[in-house]
């Protein structure tokens, strides 16, 4: 560790031109196979915030921009190529004030609120429980919900579960009224968002007696079930975990654990667009912190519930930063560049590691809010790169996770150091090993050498994702800068897989 650090502060006075690849090894164990890397760990995020609802997934029947039922065709046709399994909403912080029969019934008729927690908009409550479920059929994903332990009650919530899921009854028949005679599933349901903040500033004990209380009335029809995501933890809130699960383990199955990539710090101030290879290394190093944040709040789980029945839920990560210039701030609109891609790269591969626990992660956000797949512009869209990792990572889900050992280089700019290889590796259900890769080093190419034992390979192919630039991003005008393009810098020869990775890239290679 010492030897590849000492290393990495000397080439950092080299000039980027006159380096040496550096030499990263690792051992793809597929004699040793892991836990299955949960389709669900793609799941998506779409909360009333901005341009993230409205104009992004919803343009109404009457649109000039093609729709079908009023959600966009072509975002939704982008969602639905990603494979797109779960969907998070209505929140978030939203979800805190959400109060359901809003948003049911003619739309003519619904209230029209104030957004307090995002601008301090309007909002019209058109896009409600019917229409959600519309668009997450369009999409072919299941339905998280977010309920209201904010400022709702338990009775509240108890008669949306009802109402969504019922196959008799009154609330049933208002469903029925409402143009939905059959009940929709709810496979997850979350037991109130960020109780520690937006969502009653609780303590923690007070957030689970309150979890006991609520989750006991969360009641799923015979023969079916209903998952109950308890509003874990904010960042390293250690104790926040400890007395959640201890408390509240017999009335849930998932406890979240939010984390955002702010480089800065809190509030961000940040630009996601201009910035230096400081600023690159800062995001990344904050990026990374992941790993440390999923392995000490899995261990105070494993302290309660070893067999790992609950689940850990990142049901909030990605980058946030400033919001673009001329943006209402509180929309949380913000570009998205090559250094996104690395972020997101960095996390999926660390959920492998951590695939045991870890069975569903929810990036922030689906279009046009933070780390979003998808921008829009009035009838204009385009796939940031984050989307493209994504789609690149898409045949990770249910795959069989191969644990890996890897002795990387660090990469280093000014005080921020960080191992200078992210990695991954799994057998798809197809029975093809895939091994991710991502090189931080801006500056500098690795030669990865990699040792495959229980992998029989006689070819290795791959994508790569990479920019002439830290700074490139997708634009209306531009919309192919960052995208993955086929990849032949890779060889298998006796077992032995040697990969030239360029600089600030992501790899993904397949060995058949």
């Amino acid at each position: 560790m010492r030897r590849f650090l000492a290393a990495a502060l000397s080439f950092a006075a080299i000039p980027a031109a006159a380096q040496e690849p550096t030499r990263t090894e690792m051992t793809v164990r597929g004699d040793t196979p892991g836990a299955t890397y949960d389709r669900r760990i793609f799941t998506q995020f779409a909360e009333h915030l901005g341009h993230g609802i409205y104009e992004g997934l919803w343009v109404g029947e009457k649109s000039r921009i093609p729709n079908t039922r009023g959600f966009r065709t072509d975002v939704v046709g982008a969602l639905k190529r990603l494979g797109v399994p779960v969907i998070r909403w209505p929140g978030g912080c939203f979800a805190d004030e959400y109060h359901w029969r809003e948003g049911v019934g003619p739309r003519g008729r619904r209230p029209v609120k104030i957004n307090t927690h995002w601008g301090g908009v309007t909002e019209p409550n058109t896009v409600g429980t019917h229409e959600f479920f519309d668009l997450a059929e369009q999409i072919g994903a299941e339905a998280y919900i977010a309920g209201n332990v904010g400022n709702g009650t338990p009775q509240e919530m108890a008669e949306w579960v009802e109402y969504m899921t019922a196959p008799s009854g009154s609330l049933a028949d208002e469903r029925a009224r409402n143009g939905r005679k059959a009940p929709w599933k709810v496979p997850y349901f979350g037991v109130g968002n960020e109780l520690w903040g937006c969502g009653g500033n609780m303590r923690a004990e007070y957030a689970a007696d309150l979890t006991r209380r609520y989750a006991t009335f969360v009641k799923a029809p015979a023969g079916t079930r209903i998952l109950k995501i308890a509003a874990g933890a904010n960042v390293e809130d250690y104790r926040w975990t400890e007395t959640m699960i201890r408390e509240a383990a017999g009335q849930i199955d998932a406890l979240s654990l939010h984390y955002y990539t702010i480089p800065g710090g809190w509030p961000p101030k940040a630009s996601a667009t201009v910035f230096d290879e400081a600023g690159w290394a800062e995001t990344l190093s904050e990026a990374w912190r992941i790993d440390d944040l999923v392995t000490k709040h899995s261990a105070i789980m494993d302290k309660y519930d070893p067999a790992k029945r609950i689940f850990l839920a990142v049901d909030e990560w990605g980058t946030w930063f400033a919001g673009d210039p001329g943006t209402n701030p509180g929309f949380l609109r913000q570009q998205n560049t090559l250094r996104d891609a690395m972020v997101a790269a960095i996390h999926l591969n660390v959920f492998a590691k951590h695939a045991d626990r870890v069975k569903l992660s929810a990036i922030a956000q689906m279009v046009n809010v933070l780390q979003a797949m998808i921008l829009t512009d009035g009838a204009k869209m385009v796939l940031t790169p984050t989307y493209h990792v994504f789609m690149m990572y898409k045949p990770y889900m249910d795959a069989t996770v191969l644990p890996i050992e890897i002795k990387a280089p660090w990469y280093n700019k000014d005080k921020w150091t960080m191992p200078g290889v992210s990695a991954s590796a799994v057998r798809g259900k197809d029975g093809v090993v895939r091994i991710a890769l991502a090189n931080l080093d801006p500056n500098r190419a690795d030669t990865v050498v990699a040792t495959v034992p229980g992998v029989t390979a006689a070819t290795v192919t791959g994508q790569v994702l990479t920019a002439g630039t830290m700074t490139a991003l997708n634009t209306f005008d531009a919309p192919d800068a960052v995208a993955p393009r086929p990849f032949a810098g890779a060889r298998v020869e006796a077992g032995v897989v040697t990969v030239t990775l360029p600089a600030k890239s992501i790899v993904m290679l397949e060995l058949r």
